[in-house]
This record gives C-alpha cells, sequence and structure tokens, in this order.
C-alpha cells in the first residue's frame, strides 16, 4: 500500500545519501589531514579572526585573509626552513650510526676501562642481560638508525611528494580561509543536517575544540619550548645534531609518561660512557629543570581543566595514530580518543535512559519482574 512505498522510498533515499557521502569522503580523503589540521589550527585562531574582523569594522574576508597571511608568515615559512634542516640532520644521524664512527669510541671506552668493565659485568649479572660494548653499540645504533631513517623517510615522503603538499596546503589555506569567514553559517547548517540534538552536538564541537587548543597550544607550545631548550642542550654539550634531537624532544613531549626524558636520559647515559660525570650530571640537571618547568607549570595554564585525559589512554593513542597516520598521529591519535569518550559520555548522560526505557516498553515485565 501506500505507508509501504512510502517507507521503500526513504530507505532507498537513504542508502543514496549514504552512497554519496561515502564517494564525497572518498574525493576528499587524500587531503583529509589538510583538512583536519584547518579546522583545528582555525578553531585556535578563532579569537584573533573575531578581534580582527572588529578592527576592520566587520570585513570578515579581509579579517580572515589577515589571519591566514599571520597563520602562513609565522608557522608554514619557519616550518618549511625547518623540515629543510631536519631532513639533512635525519640523514647524517643517519649515516653517522651507520657507519659506526661514535660507537667504536665508546666501545674503546669500554673495553678499556676496567671500572666500566666492572660495572657492565656486574649490571648483567644482576638483570641477567648480556651487556657487553657489543650489546650496547648495536642498541645504540639500531636507536640512531631507526629515528634517523623514520624521520628521514617521514620528510622525504613529504617532500618526494611535493604536488600533494603543495595542493594540501592551498586547500588548507582555503578552508581556513572559509571557516573564518562561512564558520558559523556552516555550523548551523550541519547543526540542522544531522539528527542529533542541537547541545550534544555543541558538546562534541566544544569539546572538539578544547582538545584542539590542548593539541595545538598545550602539547605543540609546551612541546616547541622543551624542544628548543633541549636542542640548545645538545649544542652547549656538543653531542650533535642539535635541530634533530630538539625536534625529537619536541615530539616526544606529546606523549605522556615518557615525555622528552625518552631523549635526554640516553644522551645523559653516553656522556657517563665518555667518562665524564660531572657533564653528565651538568646535562641531567639542565634538561630536568626546563622539562619539570615546562610540563608542571606551563602546560597545565595552556590546557583547560575539561580535557585533560588519563595518560596512559593518551599514549596508546598517540603509538597507535603514528602506526597508523605516520607522524601526524600524534594529533590524530588525541583527537580520535576525544571524540569517541565525548560520544560515550553523552551516551551514558542521555540516550542511556532512553534505550533502557525502549527495552522495557518492548519487554514488559522482563526487567522489572518483582
Amino acid at each position: 500500500g501506500m505507508k509501504m512505498d512510502k517507507h521503500h522510498g526513504a530507505t532507498l533515499f537513504l542508502i543514496f545519501l549514504l552512497l554519496s557521502l561515502a564517494l564525497i569522503v572518498q574525493l576528499f580523503w587524500p587531503y583529509a589531514s589538510a583538512i583536519v589540521l584547518a579546522i583545528l589550527i582555525s578553531s585556535v585562531f578563532h579569537p584573533m579572526y573575531t578581534w580582527l574582523r572588529r578592527l576592520f569594522r566587520g570585513h570578515g574576508q579581509i579579517a580572515s585573509l589577515a589571519v591566514i597571511l599571520i597563520i602562513f608568515l609565522f608557522l608554514v615559512i619557519p616550518a618549511s626552513w625547518f623540515v629543510g634542516t631536519l631532513t639533512n640532520e635525519a640523514f647524517d644521524l643517519y649515516k653517522r650510526t651507520s657507519s659506526n664512527v661514535s660507537m667504536a669510541k665508546l666501545q674503546h671506552v669500554l673495553e678499556n676501562d676496567p671500572v666500566w668493565n666492572e660495572r657492565l659485568k656486574k649490571i648483567s649479572l644482576l638483570t641477567g642481560l648480556k651487556i657487553t660494548p657489543d650489546s650496547i653499540e648495536e642498541l645504540a645504533t639500531t636507536v640512531g638508525k631507526g629515528v634517523g631513517l623514520f624521520l628521514y623517510n617521514q620528510l622525504t615522503s613529504i617532500a618526494s611528494n611535493l604536488f600533494n603538499l603543495i595542493v594540501s596546503f592551498f586547500l588548507m589555506m582555503l578552508t581556513m580561509y572559509y571557516l573564518f569567514t562561512e564558520g558559523d553559517r556552516l555550523k548551523d547548517y550541519l547543526i540542522q543536517l544531522i539528527p542529533i540534538p542541537k547541545t550534544q552536538l555543541e558538546k562534541v564541537t566544544a569539546k572538539f575544540q578544547d582538545m584542539g587548543r590542548a593539541i595545538i597550544l598545550g602539547s605543540g607550545l609546551s612541546g616547541i619550548i622543551q624542544g628548543i631548550l633541549g636542542g640548545f642542550g645538545f649544542l652547549i654539550f656538543d653531542l650533535g645534531s642539535p635541530f634533530l634531537w630538539g625536534t625529537v624532544i619536541s615530539l616526544m613531549t606529546f606523549i605522556p609518561i615518557i615525555g622528552s626524558a625518552s631523549v635526554f636520559l640516553p644522551a645523559t647515559g653516553l656522556i657517563l660512557l665518555h667518562g665524564k660525570t660531572g657533564l653528565a650530571m651538568g646535562y641531567l640537571a639542565y634538561n630536568l629543570f626546563y622539562s619539570l618547568i615546562t610540563e608542571n607549570l606551563i602546560r597545565p595554564k595552556l590546557i583547560s581543566k575539561g580535557t585533560k585525559m588519563n595518560s596512559l589512554l593518551v599514549f596508546f593513542g598517540i603509538i597507535g595514530g603514528i602506526k597508523l597516520f605516520g607522524i601526524l598521529g600524534l594529533i590524530y591519535g588525541p583527537l580520535i580518543i576525544t571524540t569517541f569518550l565525548t560520544l560515550a559520555e553523552i551516551y551514558r548522560l542521555e540516550y542511556r535512559e532512553n534505550i533502557l526505557q525502549l527495552r522495557t516498553q518492548l519487554y514488559p515485565g522482563g526487567e522489572n519482574e518483582p
């Protein structure tokens, strides 16, 4: 009858809608990261846009262009210069650790220093690990090669896809321009489209923006501060590749629990192995000083109370993110987790009641038998 047809029509319509959505997603998929980054960056710079729009008497277009110019000058140009420098250092590190020059020196120290020979024997006995100058060298080489190669591959894949990079970059800029000028209209439209109550959608977007701010401002800024100071440490204490290790430190600060210590502790170990105890202590003190201050005083100020996430969750999110998405996993991992947690929370608060009510309507007496 009539009702049946209508139902069929609705189902068909939904199928077509979802199919076209899937196709659209496929179209944009290669540039998904450009779009996600655009959304994140524009949400962080939104206050600046609002301020500039007031300054330019409500001319959204001019304000938007101004913000994008600022982002371009302060984020993009330094970043591209930086990627160049970094690629060279990563390759150098890879070559250096492959050629084992520094390692030979280290091995020499270990074999000819009776004190260290004894220490290593003791450690070997205590831990049951076979710790010899060779095994240490192998570990250090593997780590050096691994870090050097991972970064080098990440960076060269960026450079080799220069065309893609340029397209992504323009897409990012364009997306940001429209997000600033049409953002509110777009938001309202999406809120009308998506069949979820407005308050909850706003909860999700607010949480997403919070998280974006936390990642870009909290992790990003504190990471940059620690990276600069950490790289400076590599420079002062003459440990080589200050840029590269500074960068590794700032990337590591994203990862909770291990953080920048994952770089400066082994470095301290290396200085110790070269028999310079005083220097090693100085280096360790310097690194502990800035990392503790940044982590405990600066970072919490940049992150709102609402976005504090369980460290272990973030840890897995980031490690998994890097495995899935490469270096951008640092951003995607936490975002995916946040989105899930926010939805779970909304479900807990809003939908669970409804679903339980529905169940009791469908199966009366099933649950509440006296």
